[in-house]
């Protein structure tokens, strides 16, 4: 079955509203930038910047006669990324735009150590070598194990990464522990967003992108003295695309793209010795999002009778006439019934002030920042047409506030960099989730099952909040005992606060408040047993802190002038967490509070690396290997009930991670370059005994308490099911075994309209083998590898870039993404990837 559908578009789109204003920005002619003869092929993981300051310029201006110079920040000092002992990707501004991998979902076509996943921006998984965030619908109640920082602001709202990257210089994706070097802790690694900053010359860009799908993408940028001292940056971008996926129910393509960012950015500079940096940012989305597709259905331990295709035909039974199916079986029919209504509607934005202070022999610098995130969702969460879960949506408000203060010192023999750290927020969520009328048939047996009334209507509504502080002290000492030799140790001590409130209100189809404690509760009525199967009223208030001490010590030897070896131990945690989505319930329906809290992680970390040039530094071969141990790993978990929809955290025992990466890039010369990088990373569970057991071993009546779990029959209808199971040996969800990127641009000198320029001819791509999309790894949740193969040819002259693109060349059909259903009922749906698209795009500077 294909699609047939017209296409019904209802909302005014971010580009329709903003095009005007972008071109008007960007309109005057290039004049002055030279063009790069390889722009996107220099832009990974060993990418080429200009960009240096008084530390680093020497060094750039000595090595570009031979080669590529890539300066960055990742060690809070300007240095070239060849002399940094850490294992470091980096992703230019112009090789992002050339590849179109906009926002930092995307940025893990380039970085094959990067897996990001996400249903929603909400629910958006950033990890580094398999460690980050729990895998799964996201929780408030913990932390961030990759940072996200944009111009030093760390940006606790993981949806940060679904967000258009707005006038990008540069990124930096650090691997491994940061927590010495950064101000808030980061167990799996760093992302370092480095914005264009404001000039004192006058200088602007615009681009323009059209594609099919309606994809439309506008972006401009100015940046000017506004006297000898001020200089002012603005920028501006916003994306639309028509949606990947057609919902049937509603005659409308869903999964769209709908954004709108801007930038501005005001640079005081006194002096030499002395520069303030004041900065505010806004961007929204409105798309209607994010929708799943029918994908397979796998059998449980249920009993026949209640396993999906049988709940489906009794549903039609109940209803003469009603002949219920999905458009399609084919998932890359792009196809959906879904009834409920969907939103993403997100906005994130904040201010910051940055001082730079030259104080002796070293720099002060103070970073001030408040940050808000609004997200205001609508969700399907039984991912079907039948009225099972009629309303799901947890709308979230968090402000953060931060204060970071470091001096970096460098001197012949020492360098070191000491900072202070505060971080402030509060989340808070007003959350519903409300039965439908199928939901008897599909929730519940015998004679209640005949009864709609009994769950139609029946309503979870929540209000919580999260209020969360962070303080720490960090440091971390360069001994360059000889001209060769360098011994780097770090401390961090840490400081962290946690508490909440969880309240679920629950009442039935008459809009009356229940109970599900033998008395009822004053004002409320007696909850029928069927109710308080699905939803139990809750209350709970964790609160919990801890202190921490952490370390690294790293040595570093440069065995010639361009091979660096370098070796890191880190000790390393993430902060306690506390469940914040609803608590699940026991055997007898109780509800479970000791799993209202979860211990922080702790992490040994070790890594050795080489970093070489050679061939005169037009070829650069990078080598890590890494060997990560986490004791009480912090998992999201769903045992299938509806009343912990979300999921909810828990500790596996231990978790172990290890592989080898590897980056290669050749600049053979103006006319051709390449990279290759590639990654293997082995990510298991050692132990977690006590796991939900994934859905073909669930929904059966379970085997007796106390008894040695059996898990002999997987998939047998009306088998009896393991309380809990032991995955202990099975890899982590979310985690390819094997990740390679590649690309590669050559170009010929032409003069073309007048104009002498470069014709070019670009090709980037990537491969993810296979992974599993379940916390307990399922046989029905197995994501094949997929490979994604790009091209682009255009023309470049000074100042002006025009190039036509086709991403996923080869139109290949591939999973981004599967979930479980609630219930038990086998239903497996997911998120298809984007299909063949193509466009043209034309980008002028001045």
């Amino acid at each position: 079955m294909t699609a047939k559908y017209p296409s019904v578009r209802r909302r005014v789109q971010a580009s329709s509203v903003t095009l005007s204003l972008l071109l008007a920005l960007g309109a005057t002619p290039a004049a002055a930038e030279e063009a790069s003869a390889d722009s996107a092929a220099n832009g990974v993981a060993l990418a080429t910047t200009t960009a240096a300051t008084a530390n680093a310029s020497a060094a750039a201006d000595d090595d570009a006669s031979r080669g590529d110079v890539i300066i960055v920040t990742a060690r809070r000092r300007q240095e070239t990324a060849q002399e940094v002992p850490v294992a470091i990707s980096v992703i230019r501004g112009d090789s992002i735009e050339a590849t179109g991998n906009f926002n930092v979902v995307k940025l893990q076509q380039l970085a094959p150590t990067l897996q990001v996943y996400t249903s929603n921006p909400r629910n958006t998984s950033v990890n580094i070598r398999g460690m980050g965030v729990p895998f799964g619908l996201t929780s408030d109640g913990f932390e961030q194990g990759v940072g996200i920082y944009v111009d030093d602001v760390y940006n606790s709202r993981v949806a940060a990464a679904t967000f258009d990257f707005l006038d990008v210089e540069q990124v930096e994706v650090l691997r491994g522990p940061q927590g010495t070097l950064y101000g808030k802790n980061t167990t799996a690694g760093a992302i370092n967003i480095t914005t264009n900053q404001p000039t004192f010359d006058f200088e602007g860009r615009a681009e323009l992108s059209v594609g099919n799908l309606n994809y439309r993408q506008a972006k401009a940028a100015i940046s000017g003295p506004l006297t000898d001292k001020i200089a002012a940056r603005i920028a501006i971008a916003a994306t639309s695309r028509r949606g990947t996926l057609y919902n049937v129910t509603s005659d409308r393509w869903i999964n769209e793209q709908d954004n709108l960012g801007l930038r501005g950015q005001l640079l005081f500079q006194p002096n030499e010795d002395l520069s303030i940096t004041l900065a505010g940012d806004y961007s929204r989305q409105d798309p209607e999002c994010c929708g799943t597709t029918y994908v397979r259905v796998g059998t449980t331990q249920r009993a026949p009778g209640r396993q999906y295709d049988a709940l489906v035909a009794a549903i039609n039974a109940a209803n003469p006439g009603r002949n219920y199916a999905v458009p399609s079986t084919n998932p890359y029919d792009r196809l959906t019934d879904l009834d409920a209504s969907l939103s993403a509607g997100n906005k994130i934005g904040g201010v910051s002030a940055r001082v730079k202070w030259d104080v002796g022999p070293g720099t002060f610098t103070s970073i001030t920042a408040w940050r808000f995130w609004d997200w205001q969702p609508e969700n399907d969460r039984d991912f079907t047409g039948l009225s099972i879960v009629s309303k799901s949506q947890n709308p979230s408000q968090q402000d953060q506030y931060s204060q970071e203060f470091r001096y970096n010192y460098e001197s012949d023999k020492l360098d070191f960099v000491v900072g202070l750290f505060g971080f402030k927020q509060r989340i808070d969520t007003q959350g519903t989730e409300q039965q439908g009328a199928d939901a008897g048939k599909w929730s519940l047996t015998g004679a209640n099952a005949d009864n709609p009334a009994i769950l139609e209507g029946l309503t979870a509504t929540n209000t919580q909040y999260l209020k969360s502080t962070s303080a720490a002290l960090f440091g971390q000492l360069s001994w360059k005992v000889t001209d060769a030799l360098t011994i780097q140790p770090g401390v961090r001590v840490n400081y962290d606060k946690k508490s909440g409130f969880y309240e679920r209100v629950v009442t039935n189809g008459q809009g009356q408040i229940i109970s599900c404690t033998p008395i009822p509760a004053p004002g409320t009525v007696a909850g029928l047993s069927a109710q308080c199967g699905v939803y139990q009223p809750q209350l709970s208030t964790p609160s919990d802190s801890a202190w921490n001490f952490t370390y690294d010590f790293n040595v570093n030897y440069k065995v010639a002038p361009d091979i660096l070896a370098y070796a890191t131990y880190a000790k390393s945690f993430k902060t306690l967490g506390i469940n914040q989505n609803g608590l699940p319930l026991n055997a007898d329906n109780s509800v479970n509070y000791d799993a209202s809290t979860v211990k922080p992680e702790s992490i040994n970390h070790f890594e050795v690396g080489l970093k070489t040039q050679f061939l005169d530094r037009r070829a650069t071969f990078n080598l890590s290997a890494f060997r990560t141990d986490i004791k009480n790993f912090q998992a999201t978990v769903n045992g299938g009930q509806f009343g912990t929809v979300r999921g909810y955290l828990a500790n596996a025992d231990k978790v172990r991670t290890q592989g080898i990466e590897a980056d290669l890039k050749i600049v053979a010369s103006d006319r051709f370059t390449a990279y290759a990088n590639g990654a293997y990373t082995d990510a298991k569970y050692k132990k977690f005994t006590n796991a939900p057991c994934p859905p073909e071993l669930s929904g059966g009546t379970l085997q007796p308490d106390g008894a040695e779990p059996d898990y002999s029959q997987p998939g047998v209808p009306g088998a009896l099911s393991p309380r809990q199971c032991d995955i202990s040996g099975q890899r982590l969800p979310g985690v390819s075994k094997w990740a390679f990127s590649y690309g590669a641009e050559t170009n010929v000198p032409v003069t073309l309209l007048a104009k002498e320029g470069q014709v070019y001819l670009g090709i980037d791509g990537n491969y993810r083998s296979h992974w599993n999309s379940n916390a307990s790894p399922s046989i029905y949740t197995n994501v094949k590898g997929y490979a994604l193969t790009n091209f682009r040819v255009g023309f470049r002259a000074e100042g002006f870039d025009v190039f036509g693109w086709v991403r996923n060349a080869f139109d290949v059909n591939y999973i981004e993404l599967l979930q479980v259903a609630p219930g038990n009922t086998g239903l497996i749906a997911g998120t298809v990837g984007d299909p063949r698209t193509w466009g043209g795009t034309v980008k002028f500077n001045f």
